[in-house]
């Protein structure tokens, strides 16, 4: 995370990065980021309902009329073909036809003193309000949160059930209420605890001024869109306001990630799957991909695949078993290499709900777009013989006296053992009379005659006829009910 504290031409610092890293996400938290989502399942089971309070340190400066100028700010350019400074983490809250508050997280391109744009070009609640106040030709107030914590920013990005209040789950998720207090031109409440609050109302202009570009989450450049503009009334915030520069894409897809990925352990619960971990990449811009690991019993992989992708708006999933991690994309991979027959593995279903972002959609003009979702099952094939998919395991590897090898010890590692071969070749038949060993597990039972003794001990059984090997590959004796008939030579 960086702050800079001296920004030419502006007097208030400017701090970004906060959310760009899994473990500041975490520290929000005060937990690991992979515990985050329990955080928001407690926020969801358990919501804590806004204060009011009179007052708070984003009071303690207040500037309305002529005194009102977002030049005034330090809102920075992003991207090289951005339509103009944005301001990117403003948590927007608005009052819904029952008096509810509605809490989302909105990019608004500074066009004058006290004008934006918002981008509202998407369907979503806050798109409905507007749009109702459009047709009845009045204005829709809202305040526009900037720095906040990371609970707001998580419960405003959740898509809420009916009913439940984006900062009730925020409030949830922090374990106390989220205090808000009145608005000093709206009767829009306002976060007390933000830097910096707008208090605004989109303009019953409708969606016809142009607004863009911007980069999106998807890392990539948005298109030109039409939307409202937004009236800015006043402005509020602490006396050493920092400004929140959310920087994209990664403050909103690592900090997303959490929704979608309790979206998936909630269905694979409900699907009564034995999901060990489930991963929603970066890669994927924390929003199509997911990469889940399970327990397997027949049928489960293919249900989990169904039951990921009907979480959330998850594009591609792949299903894994329990031996991958589902972090490491090398073995992610590997598992797709080794474990999977695309005629027999790869799922595909068209005509679902699709996300308007993703730029690889066809687009027809006034129908509403749909995608094909995928799912790889790139776990091990039930019918096929397990000892195909058995992990090298190096043998000697997981630990050694190091004083044996670089001095200071007694040597007992480099000196040799004067050992009767003949013997040990009868010791270690009488071994494999009882059951078949692999070589590795041999030299630990005889591990004081030694590497060579052993080697050639074995060989002299070899050269008897009396070594064989059963159907996993362990020694044996020749004679013995253990001895595998070997596949024919190719």
């Amino acid at each position: 995370a960086l702050v800079f504290h001296n920004v030419n031409d502006y007097t208030m610092p400017v701090v970004s990065g906060i959310a760009n890293g899994r473990e500041r996400i975490g520290a929000a938290f005060d937990c690991a980021y992979g515990e985050v989502y329990k955080r928001l399942d407690v926020g969801l089971s358990n919501p804590i309902e806004p204060e009011t309070i009179n007052g708070g340190p984003v009071r303690e400066i207040v500037l309305t009329g002529e005194d009102v100028d977002l030049f005034e700010l330090p809102v920075p350019l992003f991207s090289i073909h951005d339509g103009g400074p944005m301001i990117t983490a403003g948590v927007t809250i608005a009052k819904t036809e029952d008096g509810s508050l509605n809490a989302g997280i909105y990019r608004f391109l500074v066009r004058e003193k006290n004008l934006t744009g918002i981008d509202i070009v998407t369907p979503n609640d806050l798109q409905r309000l507007a749009l109702a106040a459009f047709r009845r030709d009045e204005a829709l107030p809202i305040t526009i949160n900037l720095g906040t914590h990371l609970a707001v920013n998580i419960g405003a990005t959740y898509r809420a059930p009916l009913g439940l209040s984006e900062l009730s789950i925020a409030g949830g998720m922090a374990g106390e209420a989220v205090r808000l207090t009145p608005g000093e031109t709206s009767d829009v409440p306002c976060i007390a605890d933000a830097e910096i609050v707008l208090e605004a109302e989109i303009l019953p202009t409708g969606w016809i001024k142009p607004e863009g570009r911007f980069g999106e989450f998807t890392r990539l450049m948005g298109g030109l869109h039409r939307n409202p503009q937004v009236l800015v009334k006043a402005i509020s915030m602490r006396k050493d306001a920092m400004y929140y520069a959310l920087h994209m894409p990664w403050e909103v897809i690592l900090p997303g990630a959490p929704n979608r990925e309790a979206a998936v352990r909630r269905a694979f619960k409900l699907a009564n799957l034995d999901l060990v971990d489930v991963n929603i990449t970066p890669g994927g811009s924390c929003y199509f991909h997911a990469v889940v690991s399970i327990r397997k019993r027949p049928g489960d992989a293919k249900h989990a695949i169904m039951a990921a992708l009907i979480a959330s708006d998850i594009k591609h999933v792949v299903v894994v078993d329990e031996d991958i991690d589902v972090f490491n994309g090398d073995d992610v991979e590997w598992a797709l290499a080794t474990r999977v027959q695309a005629d027999r593995d790869i799922v595909t279903i068209p005509d679902l709900r699709a996300k308007p972002l993703d730029p690889s959609l066809r687009i027809t003009p006034g129908i509403t777009p749909v995608t094909t979702k995928c799912g790889i099952d790139a776990t091990i094939p039930d019918d096929l013989p397990r000892e195909r998919f058995e992990r090298i395991e190096y043998a000697y590897a997981d630990e050694l006296v190091l004083s044996d090898y670089i001095g200071g010890g007694d040597g007992a590692a480099s000196t040799a053992v004067d050992v009767d071969i003949n013997d040990l070749a009868a010791r270690i038949k009488a071994t494999l009379e009882k059951e078949p060993v692999y070589f590795a597990a041999l030299s630990e039972v005889f591990e004081a005659e030694g590497f060579k003794a052993l080697s050639r001990a074995l060989g002299e059984l070899h050269a008897a006829g009396e070594l064989w090997q059963d159907a996993k590959g362990r020694l044996c004796l020749t004679e013995s009910e253990f001895a595998a008939v070997p596949p024919p030579s190719i």
